[in-house]
C-alpha cells in the first residue's frame, strides 16, 4: 500500500466513525447519509484512490479542475457533485460531467442547465442552494437564494426539460443571524426542506455539513454531507 494510500485510508475511517457514532447520537441508521468527498484540488490519482476504498460520491467547486479530472476518471463508477457557484458560461462543461449540480440559485441558471443537458441528453440532478445570509432578493455572500425565492426556484426546475429536482443544499453561513450557530442553520434548512417536498415529494436530499460541523448536519437531519480536508488532508497552498 502506498503512503497516500495508507493516509487516505486510515482519514476516511475517522470521518465514517465520526459519521456512524453522529448517526447513533441522532437515531439514525447510517446508510440515511451520503459521504461525498470534496476532491478540489486534488489529483486525479486520488481521486481513484478514493474509489478503490469504496468513495462512490465526489465534489468539485471549479470546472477548470473538475472537467479535466472527471475525463481522466470516466472509467470509474463515481457521481459527480458540482458544488462551486456556477456563471453559465461554464454550464455546458459542467453539464458533459456532473450528475448533480448542488448550486442552483438563479432562473438564468436553470435556463442554461436545462439547454445544456438537452444538447447532451443527459439529466442533471439539481438542488436549490439555500442562503440564510441572504435578503429577500439577493444573493448570498457564498451563492445561493434568499430562503423567500426557493419555491419559485424549485417550480423552475421541474419544469426544466433534463432537469431533476432533488432538494436543497446550503453552506454554514459566515455572516447574519446563523452566523457560528450551524445546528441552528441545518434545522432551519430542514424546514425548509419539509416544505418544499409538499410540492415536490421526491426533492428529499439535504446536502449540508463539512468536515468541521458534520455532526452537526446529521443531527438536523441532512441526507448528505460534503467532507473534503478531514479526507484529504489541508488543501495545498492552504496552510
Amino acid at each position: 500500500m502506498t503512503e497516500r494510500k495508507a493516509q487516505l485510508t486510515a482519514n476516511l475511517a475517522q470521518v465514517e466513525e465520526r459519521i456512524v457514532s453522529a448517526c447513533a447520537a441522532a437515531g439514525r441508521k447510517r446508510e440515511e447519509v451520503t459521504l461525498i468527498v470534496v476532491t478540489k484540488t486534488y489529483p486525479a490519482s486520488d481521486v481513484r484512490v478514493l474509489n478503490e476504498l469504496g468513495v462512490r460520491h465526489v465534489a468539485e467547486n471549479r470546472d477548470q479542475d473538475a472537467a479535466p479530472k472527471a475525463t481522466e476518471c470516466a472509467d470509474l463508477s463515481l457521481t459527480w457533485h458540482f458544488v462551486g457557484q456556477l456563471q453559465t458560461n461554464k454550464v455546458r462543461s459542467v453539464a458533459s460531467y456532473a450528475d448533480v449540480v448542488q448550486s442552483v440559485d438563479r432562473t438564468k441558471l436553470v435556463t442554461a442547465l436545462s439547454a445544456a443537458a438537452g444538447r447532451g441528453g443527459r439529466e442533471l440532478g439539481c438542488l436549490i442552494q439555500v442562503a440564510l445570509d441572504a435578503e429577500s432578493g439577493e444573493r448570498g455572500e457564498r451563492g445561493g437564494v434568499a430562503p423567500d425565492g426557493i419555491a419559485e426556484l424549485a417550480d423552475a426546475v421541474a419544469a426544466a426539460p433534463g432537469l431533476r429536482l432533488d432538494g436543497l443544499m446550503t453552506v454554514a453561513p459566515l455572516a447574519g443571524p446563523f452566523a457560528g450557530r450551524q445546528r441552528a442553520a441545518f434545522d432551519r434548512l430542514m424546514e425548509f426542506s419539509s416544505r418544499l417536498r409538499g410540492n415536490h415529494p421526491a426533492a428529499n436530499m439535504v446536502s449540508a455539513g463539512m468536515s468541521a460541523d458534520l455532526e452537526d448536519a446529521v443531527a438536523a437531519g441532512a441526507t448528505h454531507v460534503r467532507v473534503g480536508t478531514a479526507v484529504l488532508g489541508v488543501r495545498p497552498g492552504l496552510g
